[in-house]
């Protein structure tokens, strides 16, 4: 399951000028909260230093943007010690580097000045990301951080396992739908879409496919997408986060 799907049945998107340093970066794994001083990457050496294994660093340097944070030095050493991921809300540099390490790399920009590394900042406490909608983002230790080519969402900690059984739910519907648009059916009639409202429509119901009973089959999905959600507040893979997403269920 992908970002889409869980950001669909509660994951918290993080904002929408996220990228993947390298295509088809993915991960899906325990956030470990970094938080920096603009222009300084001393607390993200820090928390490479003392991140568990298996977890990813998230990143906060408050939007700054005329630096790279992360570089190919401190890619080459996350990967050494076992972080799976690092997300930023700020730039990385060495972007060649380090899509050859392999490590998967999320930021909002590239920059080519070197960060300091002398002031403080803070690790392993919660902090706040730039968000996909208009409410600061909280990330907490422990939460679950799910990244591909799409964006990055958080799966608050307490809320994993209903979220995930939501979005395994959603995937196999939207599965279904998938499947009958191959076999000709029109998304039209799939997704119980309104065209008179669009100008210009002309009814040519008699060349669209339609299977009894699958009419409103996205409502479906959607309302399973509203119950995943219900109750929600305002992992180690490298090519997908599929297996890996499994894990906080257990």
């Amino acid at each position: 399951m992908g970002t889409v799907a869980l950001a669909r049945c509660g994951g918290r998107p993080f904002g929408t000028h996220l990228f993947s340093v390298w295509p088809g970066a993915a991960f899906a794994a325990t956030a470990f909260p970094v938080r920096c001083t603009p222009g300084d990457n001393l607390a993200i050496h820090v928390a490479v230093a003392q991140a568990p294994p298996g977890s990813a660093l998230v990143v906060d340097v408050a939007g700054e943007a005329e630096y790279g944070y992360v570089d190919e030095i401190l890619a080459v050493a996350a990967s050494t010690r076992g972080v799976t991921g690092i997300v930023l809300d700020g730039c990385v540099r060495d972007i060649a580097a380090i899509a050859r390490c392999a490590l998967p790399v999320f930021g909002a920009g590239v920059a080519v000045r070197e960060a300091a590394h002398e002031a403080g900042g803070s690790v392993g406490r919660q902090i706040s990301m730039t968000p996909g909608g208009p409410a600061p983002l909280p990330v907490r230790r422990g939460d679950w951080i799910v990244a591909d080519d799409d964006g990055v969402v958080c799966l608050p900690r307490g809320q994993v396992g209903s979220i995930i059984a939501a979005t395994l739910d959603s995937v196999s519907r939207e599965r279904e739908i998938i499947d009958a648009v191959y076999a000709g059916e029109s998304t039209l009639d799939l997704l119980g879409l309104d065209p008179s409202r669009v100008a210009g429509w002309e009814d040519r119901s008699e060349h669209r496919s339609r299977r009894p009973g699958r009419s409103r089959a996205l409502g479906a999905l959607r309302d399973t997408a509203a119950r995943g959600a219900e109750g929600h507040s305002p992992a180690r893979s490298r090519t997908s986060p599929r297996s890996a997403v499994g894990d906080p269920r257990e």
